[in-house]
């Protein structure tokens, strides 16, 4: 068709330029006659593109075409602003082609923003919309005829904001709401939170944007918080009452399972202290909420050990992981990998993760041997005598596990 056009073009040109004369006086005259450039166009209409089968392979390769370059392919740009000047040219730019086009664009881009909410996280979401939207417009700039652009642009909007918006909010909310609940679990837990005012004012603030439902867990977990310090006032009573010896404080947050985070409880072996301590606190708990249900978990557990050195008393803040591997120093010098892996319970990804905080990061209170940053197989763990550090409380950090958070839609 393009080779067409340009022929019957370059001919209606050659025509034109030797009637020249006659077709700017005696044309020009008459109103009723065309111009040789019209009649030629009349002509090239009535003859070749009016013609269903003709028309109807033209228009379906140029959509054909611009399908396939949003879908990334590299396609003859100038072939079809050639063939939609030609359009314009006869004058059926819009009845032939720029419907079936906007209809076209509309079920490619309803396909392509489910696509979106499915597969896109929503700063990748927002930002593939934005260069969605310029490539149509540089569409529109290469090829497509300037009054298609509203159109053109309206539909995109449409489909990949309008249609899905209510769907791509949800999805960020979803995904805000449990990276918020993570964070402000973390700081509860480990007591990191600057200020419980400026914490509950960001809740309100929450509240009027995205609505009771989606705070309500999280003025739980404040709630939990703040009965977890009654209950420890009255596990205090309690255990003097009984007259329950102990040289080991215990601090317990009893944790609405609804509200939290979901942990994954981790089998462990207690040194028998620790054993007796939890009973304890389960018989306290149980007499006053019976029928309920306890699950400890021992990841978020935190502990505080008082550790000496050859060069000084020092007081370590760690993990109760970190406090399993390390009470067994008291018993021995030096242990096997597969030792501390039988005398802990501890999982073995979990227990490297472990060892490797202790005896390769910053504040080395055990010597790895061989040496190295990894923890192999027929590793043997000392205790470091020698270990010297500026400050009294040292807080020992664990090992970061890499994290996915999976939503769905």
């Amino acid at each position: 068709m393009d080779k067409c056009w340009q022929d019957h073009a370059r001919q209606m040109s050659m025509i034109r330029n030797i009637f020249l004369f006659l077709d700017r006086t005696y044309v020009f005259q008459i109103s009723m006659l065309s111009s040789i450039w019209d009649m030629g166009l009349e002509l090239f209409k009535s003859y070749i593109i009016r013609d269903q089968n003709v028309q109807s392979r033209t228009i379906d390769g140029i959509l054909l075409l611009i399908e396939k370059e949003r879908n990334g392919e590299m396609i003859d740009r100038c072939l079809i602003q050639r063939l939609l000047s030609m359009l314009s040219d006869l004058q059926i730019y819009q009845v032939s082609f720029e419907n079936k086009f906007l209809e076209e664009t509309n079920r490619f881009y309803a396909a392509e923003g489910r696509k979106l909410v499915q597969k896109k996280e929503i700063p990748g979401c927002l930002y593939h919309i934005k260069n969605l939207l310029e490539e149509e417009v540089d569409r529109v700039r290469a090829y497509l005829s300037l009054n298609t652009q509203k159109l053109l642009i309206a539909i995109v909007e449409k489909q990949l904001l309008g249609e899905h918006l209510s769907a791509v909010l949800q999805k960020g909310k979803d995904v805000f709401e449990a990276f918020y609940k993570k964070d402000l679990a973390r700081r509860l837990l480990l007591g990191k939170s600057a200020s419980v005012d400026a914490e509950k004012s960001m809740l309100s603030k929450l509240k009027q944007e995205c609505g009771t439902a989606f705070t309500n867990k999280l003025q739980g977990m404040f709630k939990d918080m703040e009965l977890s310090k009654d209950t420890m006032i009255q596990l205090k009573q309690y255990m003097q009452n009984q007259n329950i010896p102990g040289n080991i404080e215990l601090t317990v947050n009893i944790l609405t399972t609804s509200f939290w985070p979901t942990y994954i409880p981790k089998e462990i072996h207690l040194p028998p202290e620790m054993e007796r301590l939890q009973e304890n606190f389960k018989n306290f708990y149980l007499s006053k909420h019976s029928g309920r249900k306890l699950q400890w978990q021992s990841s978020l557990g935190h502990c505080v050990l008082k550790a000496e050195f050859k060069k000084g008393k020092k007081e370590l803040q760690v993990t109760l992981f970190q406090t399993l591997v390390l009470l067994m120093f008291n018993e021995g010098d030096h242990f096997s990998l597969e030792e501390i892996k039988m005398a802990t319970g501890l999982e073995d990804r979990e227990l490297r993760r472990t060892l490797q905080s202790l005896a390769c990061g910053r504040a080395r209170v055990l010597i790895k041997n061989p040496k190295g940053k990894d923890v192999e197989d027929g590793d043997r763990f000392f205790c470091n005598e020698e270990f010297k550090h500026k400050l009294f409380k040292i807080k020992i950090n664990q090992i970061q596990e890499k994290e996915t958070v999976f939503f769905s839609s």
